[in-house]
């Protein structure tokens, strides 16, 4: 069975960013980059399901400059097999990004695909939905905890009303939780060997212009320093004086 696992180059979830002074783009001067913690969280499901099952090939793919292949490699340390770099410096949106990895699904035609239930920076939460949708396939979001069985997936997910366990038929496409699992730590014997896998190169397939576009960058209005009370009546008096309470 092939697995493919869609990942995405982010800023450093822990790294501090601002915008430039003309607000037209972010300072990224020094700025560390990583997996989508999400999708990193894929890329271990789909070794730790490879690990149980010796027929499972991993293929992840990512969308991106030539930087990209940083992210690759770390993946293809982490277990998958093999990569896919779609080289592009051009920023797409999440409908985009869904048709390039259709493209990419109907080529290499896998069984799952495995991706984060959003990339961290920007928090949209589409392009899994909207692959599935273009491909028909049936989508479980939000994973906690995913079994692969008898060419079949059983999904356990976390809703506001407690667990939710869906079974879907393969094809059919997971988005990821924090809960799924942990990373591995990566030793060095895993960074050497990843060197030597495959690592393929492709430009865009449609080419077509970004629907969405970044007018602007501004960073979040500084917060005004707290009061300390004393009790209750203080609080009430407080919340009063600026209008919060009648």
């Amino acid at each position: 069975m092939d697995i493919l696992v869609p990942i995405k180059r982010v800023i450093d979830p822990y790294a501090k960013v601002k915008p430039l002074e003309d607000g037209t783009a972010l300072s990224l001067s020094g700025v560390k980059f990583e997996i989508n913690p999400f999708d990193e969280i894929a890329v271990e499901e789909a070794v730790r399901q490879k690990e149980k099952d010796g027929d499972i090939r991993i293929t992840v793919v990512s969308i991106g400059p030539q930087e990209v292949e940083d992210q690759l490699r770390k993946a293809l340390a982490m277990g998958a097999d093999e990569a896919i770099h779609i080289e592009t410096a051009d920023e797409l949106d999440p409908l985009s990004v869904a048709k390039e990895l259709e493209t990419v699904v109907l080529e290499t035609e896998p069984a799952l695909i495995l991706m984060g239930k959003q990339a961290t920076d920007n928090d949209n939460n589409q392009t899994g939905q909207m692959l599935a949708a273009r491909l028909g396939w049936p989508q479980a979001t939000f994973a906690s905890k995913l079994e692969l069985e008898g060419g079949k997936a059983t999904v356990t997910r976390e809703t506001d009303a407690g667990e939710e366990v869906l079974i879907l038929p393969l094809p059919a496409l997971v988005t990821t939780d924090l809960r799924l699992n942990e990373p591995r730590f990566i030793p060095l014997p895993g960074i050497i060997k990843a060197r030597s896998k495959p690592l393929h190169k492709r430009s865009r397939s449609s080419g077509g212009p970004a629907l969405i576009e970044t007018l602007s960058y501004a960073a979040p209005a500084a917060r005004t320093a707290g009061k300390r009370v004393s009790d209750v009546d203080e609080l009430l008096a407080e919340l009063k004086a600026k209008g919060v309470l009648p």
